[in-house]
């Protein structure tokens, strides 16, 4: 395949790494796998992958600080692995910049459909059709008080000043600003940015959301209790 999507995986327990690695180039996949956070870095620095694979709890530097500094450097996609759904790890993951996480023991059909789901938000070649985000139909520059969002040229501004955001924190905004004042779900926002085509952990919705409004304002998007999230007109 001409235009293979390269993954790093940072994954600690050597069956769990050595295996995933195996499933994931059954399935066309170019892996780097590494035991370590630190390696892990290394290797992020010297190979720039499409997507990184990152286990929560990992050596040297653990996943999140991982994450962390990938996000300093890059807005690759990063999906982070955790042993528990409930666990607080989760959302500090999330937190940190991760754009999705699967929950361990996972099955590998599984992982490499939410691989590609995430790819496809990014507009990856290897990742499926290749989406761009979905901007509204009427294109242009939109303005919501002292926020512009241009839906051509990608760009955010606050005040006059460039706004850097994640592909899934600019395709999140792109949702609210196709239509403001309106309500939308956590459900419908799962399935709109987020490609899931089930039902899903809304805690990736808060999470980003509450990013968002770090970046945009914090009183730019409302929360409907019960109901969902809207923009502000």
């Amino acid at each position: 395949m001409a235009d293979q999507t390269h993954v790093l995986f940072v994954e600690d327990d050597d069956v769990i790494r050595e295996a995933t690695q195996l499933a994931l180039e059954r399935d066309g996949f170019v892996v780097t796998a590494m035991p370590d956070g630190l390696s892990g870095l290394e290797a992020f620095r010297a190979d720039r992958p499409d997507i990184a694979l990152l286990d929560v709890m990992v050596p040297g530097l653990d996943g999140v600080s991982l994450c962390r500094r990938i996000r300093d450097e890059s807005t690759v996609p990063v999906i982070m692995l955790s042993a528990r759904a409930d666990s607080i790890d989760v959302v500090l993951g999330l937190e940190a910049g991760a754009d999705d996480y699967v929950t361990k023991p996972f099955d590998g059909a599984v992982l490499v459909a939410r691989i590609r789901a995430v790819l496809r938000r990014f507009g990856h070649a290897g990742g499926g059709r290749g989406d761009e985000p979905a901007a509204p139909a009427s294109g242009g520059v939109l303005a919501f008080g002292d926020l512009k969002v241009d839906t051509e040229g990608m760009e955010v501004r606050r005040a006059g000043q460039p706004v850097a955001l994640t592909p899934t924190e600019m395709r999140l905004l792109l949702e609210f600003s196709s239509a403001p004042g309106t309500v939308l779900s956590r459900d419908k926002l799962l399935e709109r940015v987020w490609d899931y085509g089930w039902g899903g952990d809304t805690r990736v919705v808060d999470v980003h959301v509450q990013r968002l409004r770090q970046k945009i304002g914090q009183d730019r998007i409302e929360t409907v209790r019960g109901f969902g999230y809207k923009l502000k007109a």
